[in-house]
């Protein structure tokens, strides 16, 4: 978060900053303002899960708190006479809304039982909070969220919006499956897969359809890290009928399985898992994030054993 939005930046210890007023606590350091929004609870609740495997997560009213912890000892041998050690912690806190606002303390060192022992404490402190800050706007919907700001702002393509982001959080840690998983949307004219497409009571049996495109209408596609995937045949949003996905890397999602093998398989990383909840053939899937890496290798339509995989080469 180093670089992210410089020229917005502003670093404090005023016991109060304005937006409404923000009580500070004496020790609040570093508000960052995005210009995105983030108000819909089920947003909301993807930040919140999807960084529970990295950091302490909490969430309150309209914010939501992420925790890092680490330990400091004066010494390196625990067994040596007048070893100590402490357990250490920053907190960042994302203030939802219309904007998002990204903020972090640092306390006295006093607070943690007066080590005063420990070197570089808010260095550290300050390295470990903008390390968060990298890592959430990295993998969460906040990504797609400022991908997207980028793109319409400095009409930049994706994959430039893209490298932007990447640019600007040089401190984040990948995390796995840190992705939402599709909202509930309601039905909409022309999202229905077409009339003529039967309705589905248990999983279809493979191989996909070939033909998919001339036998299904085209239905709302979904935002991937700001890219968009086109579908065929899905009705609504609520996953219980999701058609194929993919317009050259397809797969037919009411027959996947998510054993996971084109996952393992694809040798460049076209591939990453995201939740389907509801969906008759298994409640988490493959999602063809990276479609525009295929090398058309064909290791992924070999390997699924309901055979819901179709690759066709981009012309």
């Amino acid at each position: 978060m180093s670089l992210l939005l410089k020229d917005r930046v502003w670093s404090m210890e005023a016991a109060t900053a304005k937006r409404g007023v923000y009580p500070l606590h004496g020790f609040k350091l570093g508000l960052y303002r995005l210009p995105i929004n983030l108000e819909d609870p089920e947003d909301i609740k993807s930040v919140h899960d999807g960084m529970k495997k990295a950091f302490e997560m909490d969430a309150y009213a309209d914010r939501i708190f992420a925790t890092y912890r680490w330990m400091e000892q004066n010494m390196k041998d625990p067994d040596a006479k007048g070893y100590e050690e402490v357990e250490l912690s920053v907190t960042v806190e994302i203030v939802t809304g219309e904007v998002v606002d990204i903020i972090y303390q640092i306390f006295p060192i006093e607070k943690f039982g007066d080590p005063q022992w420990v070197k570089d404490y808010r260095k550290k402190a300050d390295h470990f909070a903008k390390m968060i800050i990298d890592t959430i706007l990295r993998n969460t919907i906040l990504a797609d969220k400022m991908i997207d700001f980028l793109i319409k702002d400095e009409k930049i393509t994706e994959l430039n919006a893209i490298q932007k982001l990447e640019e600007m959080t040089p401190l984040a840690k990948i995390v796995l499956d840190a992705k939402p998983k599709p909202k509930p949307v309601e039905e909409v004219a022309g999202d229905d897969g077409g009339a003529d497409i039967p309705v589905l009571d248990g999983p279809k049996a493979g191989p996909i359809d070939v033909d998919y495109k001339s036998k299904m209408k085209a239905t709302s596609s979904y935002n991937a890290s700001g890219y968009s995937i086109k579908t065929w045949g899905r009705r609504g949003g609520d996953n219980k009928q999701m058609g194929v996905w993919g317009e050259f890397v397809s797969v037919d999602y009411d027959i996947c399985i998510a054993d996971g093998g084109c996952i393992e398989a694809c040798p460049v990383g076209v591939y990453e898992w995201f939740d389907t909840p509801g969906n008759v053939a298994s409640d988490k899937k493959p999602l063809m994030s990276k479609e525009p890496d295929c090398i058309f290798c064909l290791a992924c339509e070999g390997v699924c054993p309901p055979s819901a995989i179709k690759i066709y080469e981009q012309k």
